[in-house]
């Protein structure tokens, strides 16, 4: 795999000569396709065509525009945006260290892995291990493709790991959309206390392998079936019922009873106890037995 970014890290005095990596595969769990013309499947060609004449319009034609209004532009001419792009950077400055657990979580988006250069292995180990002794995140800034990022380093295992972030202008403040307040909810203790039982019975350990992306599954394999010529025939289609009234505290406990009851430190449930029964009398003596004793 090739490295998407070559430098250093920069520590105080420090550099460390590194690489860097992605740690998701990118494209891997969507099928992309394309779009074809039906009668030969010859594939479909995207024209730049102007909304004023339907005229085709050739590249040498075509300026950046950015659109401050309904149709309305300002023009940014390649030179003025060449001096607006951030300068060319091979070293990722790591500004300050935090605690990760004052990040909002939304500020973290794809992750990456940094790999040690030439040289460069012991002053790696250095910073891994003393960030995760300290408990923070390196908060950092660099460029890449000729934009500005955001970025915060911290070790995973024996890496060290990158995630891009995202600057504070990007996220949508809470307060811009309508969230039910508790009060006018009007929620319950006793349907808080009923669904956090619920909660507490789904409890369960972090697998990732648990969790599969069934829609890819089913769409790779039905691909592979029509490559071997197989006949696909699609499932029915079912008709969505109408939105009820929602039986809150019905709803809570008919979940709780289809769930095996377990305690809050995890410990398997119990299987419920036996009724205990009387001990038998002895059976009466039949009239042939008595007969023949």
């Amino acid at each position: 795999m090739a490295a998407l970014w070559k430098g250093s890290i920069s520590f105080g005095l420090v550099n460390i000569p590194v690489q860097l990596y992605p740690a998701v595969r990118p494209g891997e769990g969507s099928v992309h396709f394309r779009q074809l013309r039906k009668k030969d499947l010859a594939p479909i060609r995207y024209e730049r065509v102007s909304t004023a004449d339907d005229a085709v319009v050739p590249w040498s034609d075509i300026v950046k525009g950015y659109e401050y209004a309904k149709d309305k532009f300002v023009v940014l001419t390649p030179a003025e945006l060449k001096a607006a792009a951030p300068e060319a950077s091979k070293t990722i400055d790591i500004l300050d260290f935090v605690k990760e657990a004052s990040i909002d979580p939304r500020y973290f988006d794809t992750p990456y892995y940094f790999r040690p250069d030439r040289n460069g292995e012991k002053a790696y180990a250095l910073l891994r291990d003393a960030i995760r002794e300290s408990g923070l995140v390196g908060i950092a800034k660099f460029t890449l493709r000729q934009k500005e990022h955001l970025a915060g380093i911290k070790p995973m295992g024996d890496a060290l790991m990158l995630e891009m972030m995202r600057f504070a202008h990007e996220l949508v403040d809470v307060s811009d959309i309508d969230f039910p307040k508790a009060q006018r909810a009007k929620v319950t203790p006793q349907e808080v206390r009923m669904a956090r039982q619920l909660i507490e019975s789904l409890a369960a350990e972090w697998n990732p392998e648990k969790y599969t992306d069934d829609h890819y599954r089913h769409l790779t394999a039905m691909i592979q079936a029509k490559l071997k010529g197989k006949k696909i025939t699609p499932a029915r289609e079912t008709t969505a019922a109408e939105p009820k009234v929602l039986d809150l505290m019905g709803k809570l406990r008919e979940s709780l009873e289809q769930r095996p009851k377990s305690k809050a430190n995890g410990a398997p449930a119990r299987a419920p106890a036996r009724t205990k029964r009387s001990p038998r009398k002895p059976a009466a003596r039949t009239a042939a037995a008595r007969r023949s004793a």
